[in-house]
């Protein structure tokens, strides 16, 4: 087996490790029949008998959890241990010749419980993989989000951000509230619960507003590379983002059509 992408600096002395381990696993053992040969597969399960396992004696499989490549198995590696188990979807496939060589799934397991350092190699086995692929999920996984500012607290009267300066986080009142002024004028109210501050670092500009809090507030601050990460894995996020924004949109299409009521007058 051997990673996509970027590999831990262990992984290549683990992966030869682990490739030495099958023919140990399987010495004193005749295969059951002559070598499965195979011009290409789809999804090598659907070939495989279910009562043999196989190690790859030639050629390369690509192995696709959801469809998405994740590994690939070579020459040395053991096929078929998934067999008869209730797993997540991890399908193997190869687009070119493949030649496996099987032997009977029971044989083989006898022969190892019958001898404890073979036990020994084939817990190894499976924990090397094991730890492969935590590595190869750890990287692909989003960061968990932390914000590097963590929490501020404001008094009253105090600014939670102020028109003009630079767009560099993003807010939501965990507790309190605050209103939003555009040139000194009163534009809107910012809730408990709320997001504030996305508009600008989504737009790159300057702050449009001042935002004061109208009773102490406590405010979680998230940095703005953070909180667009944030958005993409968490869609609950952006459609509360969403909402507070309409609803900031609505309430200023309210205030305009009131001042132009009395012009019209």
């Amino acid at each position: 087996m051997y990673l996509l992408g970027e590999q831990p600096a262990y992984a290549d002395q683990l992966i030869n490790r682990l490739q030495s381990i099958p023919p140990q696993l399987l010495e004193g053992l005749e295969p059951c029949a002559a070598p499965l040969q195979l011009e290409g597969v789809e999804d090598l399960a659907q070939a495989l008998p279910d009562d043999q396992l196989f190690i790859i004696d030639n050629g390369l499989l690509h192995a696709l959890v959801d469809g998405r490549p994740l590994f690939y198995l070579q020459e040395g590696d053991l096929v078929g241990l998934r067999q008869g188990i209730d797993l997540p979807s991890c399908r193997l496939s190869s687009e070119e010749p493949i030649s496996l060589i099987p032997y009977s799934r029971s044989e083989v397991f006898t022969h190892i419980y019958h001898d404890p350092a073979r036990q020994e190699l084939l817990v190894q086995y499976l924990i090397g993989h094991t730890a492969l692929l935590s590595d190869a999920l750890a990287r692909l996984k989003q960061p968990e989000i932390r914000p590097a500012t963590g929490f501020q607290h404001f008094a009253t009267g105090e600014e939670l951000i102020h028109q003009g300066d630079a767009a560099d986080h993003v807010f939501i009142i965990i507790e309190g509230h605050a209103e939003a002024y555009v040139d000194g004028h009163k534009v809107g109210d910012v809730q408990k619960d709320e997001i504030f501050g996305a508009m600008a670092v989504f737009t790159r500009e300057k702050r449009s507003a001042t935002v004061l809090a109208t009773e102490p507030c406590t405010v979680m601050v998230i940095p703005k590379e953070q909180f667009l990460s944030l958005m993409q894995s968490n869609p609950r996020i952006a459609h509360s983002l969403i909402e507070s924004m309409a609803r900031r949109i609505d309430l200023l299409n309210k205030e305009v059509t009131q001042l132009r009521l009395p012009a019209e007058a």
